[in-house]
């Protein structure tokens, strides 16, 4: 409990799980594995990837409690 054996050797950042710190190598690596299938874009996080699919959806995930304009 409390280990974290996988440290990333350009930054000493730490993680619990191989997997973890091969996904933040591509943040160093400038590899980008994930391709929008809409447009030519790629991205190094998943995540940023989904967050990206909002620009061809045009879907509005947020609300102004004031004025009730919707955001992205």
């Amino acid at each position: 409990t409390g280990k974290i054996p996988y440290v990333f050797s350009i930054c000493d950042k730490r993680f619990s799980y191989k997997f973890t710190l091969n996904k933040h190598s591509f943040l160093h690596t400038g590899e980008k594995p994930y391709p929008c299938n809409v447009c030519d874009k790629t991205f190094s996080q998943k995540f940023n990837l989904q967050a990206h699919y909002l620009v061809h959806t045009r879907e509005k995930l947020f609300s102004c409690n004031l004025c009730n304009k919707t955001f992205s």
